[in-house]
């Protein structure tokens, strides 16, 4: 049902987080430089989460990308259970910020709630972000690490066989591509983990217009990330940017989504959703009501990001088996 007005969708609880956010009055970040933009991004990440889980096993070191450069990762794994010396299987998870903000710290406590839950490793890749790195850098650093962890995982006691790759917003985007990547070149995955992914080359599905102003992704933000990222706009409707675009998906992994109904990206997620299951590739898909973009890091105050964790966590096991 189409309200006339969207804001009617918004459950409560995302109605008193939005109008939170109007009050406190923070300067928009497409307002501010993409240094000061990541690092307002890192001020407000875990503000509205639960504390992060205490795990066994954190580590923080680099791995090498296609131009010699350090990428650094950090790695999480759950306690050994006693009885199974058997090595993790792993989520290589990239995170979201418009290819420009967040880091392996804005989502430290997402992947320590999936790493917990799902009873997996996860290896958070902080791939070099734009205006500095521009298209395709951070497709191919994400590639990069995922090819290294296919090939050096089982040296850090991981199952290189059992790989997932996940993602929210452009991060979900990446972890789109790479999944596409890995059919291309026969890297078995176990599961793509699509977190509000963006998959169109233009920003301009019907949600664009509908949730443009108001649901905490706003228009200015995506024209703003897009504009540092890729500039030229023919290069968007390159599939690595827009996964939609990809000429066939046959083959590729298998995908669970995490779609918010009040979300300019539900579109294109539901797009992609679409065309993922037209070529038989199994596909299961939540879509959260009354819930905006980042609703999955407001545990404290969101019962469906609760839910989303605990439904990730299930789509992981299952897909590890």
């Amino acid at each position: 049902m189409h309200h006339r007005n969207p804001h009617a969708l918004l459950s409560p609880a995302m109605r008193g987080v939005l109008e939170r956010m109007a009050r406190a009055g923070h300067p928009p970040l497409h307002a501010l430089t993409p240094q000061q933009a990541r690092a307002a991004y890192e001020l407000g990440a875990d503000v509205l989460d639960l504390p992060p889980v205490k795990l066994e096993r954190v580590e923080s070191f680099t791995l090498p990308a296609r131009d010699g450069v350090d990428l650094p990762v950090r790695l999480y794994a759950p306690a050994l259970p006693d009885a199974s010396p058997a090595p993790w299987p792993v989520l290589v998870y990239l995170h979201g910020g418009g290819f420009t903000i967040g880091s392996i710290a804005t989502h430290d406590v997402l992947c320590r709630s999936l790493c917990h839950l799902a009873q997996c490793a996860v290896l958070s890749v902080g791939y070099r972000l734009a205006p500095e790195h521009r298209f395709p850098t951070a497709f191919e650093d994400c590639w990069d690490a995922l090819q290294w962890l296919h090939q050096h995982g089982t040296e850090l006691g991981l199952d290189a066989t059992r790989i997932a790759v996940g993602g929210d917003s452009a991060g979900g985007t990446l972890a789109a591509a790479c999944a596409l990547q890995a059919r291309n070149k026969g890297l078995p995955l176990a599961l793509q983990l699509l977190i509000y992914p963006g998959t169109c080359a233009h920003a301009d599905t019907p949600s664009h217009q509908r949730f443009a102003h108001g649901f905490v992704l706003e228009k200015e933000h995506i024209d703003y990330f897009f504009d540092l990222y890729i500039p030229d706009h023919a290069q968007r409707e390159d599939w690595r940017f827009a996964p939609l675009n990809a000429p066939d998906v046959d083959g590729v992994a298998p995908a669970w989504f995490c779609l918010a109904e009040c979300d300019p990206l539900v579109g294109e997620g539901l797009a992609y959703a679409d065309k993922l299951r037209a070529a038989g590739v199994p596909v299961e898909l939540e879509l959260y009501r009354g819930v905006t973009h980042e609703f999955i890091k407001m545990r404290r105050v969101i019962p469906q990001a609760r839910q989303a964790h605990l439904d990730a966590a299930r789509a992981l096991r299952q897909a590890f088996g």
